[in-house]
């Protein structure tokens, strides 16, 4: 778990680095023993959380609109409502994801740059190459789990398309005829939100296993 300062510290000094200014983030963070290790630990650990969250609103995405399908009168605004609210959850939580990902690589780039060129200095020939050997272990395992978030991630735009397809089809025919043609899409819904939930647990797997390997010891 972050110690208090570790977070205080990331959020003082987030704005540095979303201005590229990643050097002088480093640094500030090194004096406080929190080196790029642990802020690559950090922003996965706050990604795997995230997609879990998602995974949710997706599930309550899906809810709703089977909750259309239950629908035999009363009132289509609230519905709409509901529907709409569950949407917008959605796509806040995607474009959250999303940007954690981008984190990710910016600083999973810098360490295993920073690695190769450290473990280079290493004379000792036996302890370079066991550092090697770790990085790129390290790497490998990175590799996995960066390919599992992206191939989840490219199946959150297709379904959130379908869904506010769906919703302003319904905000524009407030009508039975609307709701039935709503009901009428809930499989293919429900096949393509279980797959992206599918991946999503994929992702959030491979996510648990990275963070073992990097805290193992």
């Amino acid at each position: 778990m972050r110690s208090l300062a570790f977070a205080l510290v990331l959020t003082a000094f987030a704005g540095a680095s979303l201005c590229s200014c990643r050097s002088a983030y480093y640094s500030t963070l090194e004096t406080f023993g929190v080196h790029k290790r642990d802020i690559l630990v950090d922003r996965v650990q706050e990604a795997r959380e995230s997609q879990e969250d998602v995974k949710e609103d997706f599930a309550d995405v899906l809810e709703a609109f089977r909750s259309v399908q239950a629908f035999d009168g009363g009132d289509l605004e609230k519905l709409y409502s509901k529907l709409k609210r569950e949407l917008d959850r959605s796509e806040a939580g995607v474009a959250d994801v999303k940007a954690r990902i981008v984190q990710i690589e910016k600083v999973s780039g810098d360490l295993f740059t920073e690695w190769r060129a450290e473990a280079s200095n290493i004379e000792d020939r036996e302890l370079r190459a066991a550092s090697e050997r770790l990085e790129e272990d390290t790497r490998d395992a990175y590799r996995d789990l960066i390919a599992a978030m992206k191939r989840a991630e490219s199946k959150m735009d297709p379904v959130l398309t379908r869904f506010r397809d769906h919703v302003l089809f319904l905000k524009h025919n407030l009508n039975a005829r609307a709701v039935a043609s709503l009901a009428g899409s809930l499989a293919t819904i429900e096949t393509d939100v279980g797959a992206l939930i599918a991946d999503m647990e994929a992702s959030i797997a491979e996510a648990d296993a990275f963070l073992a390997q990097m805290t193992t010891g």
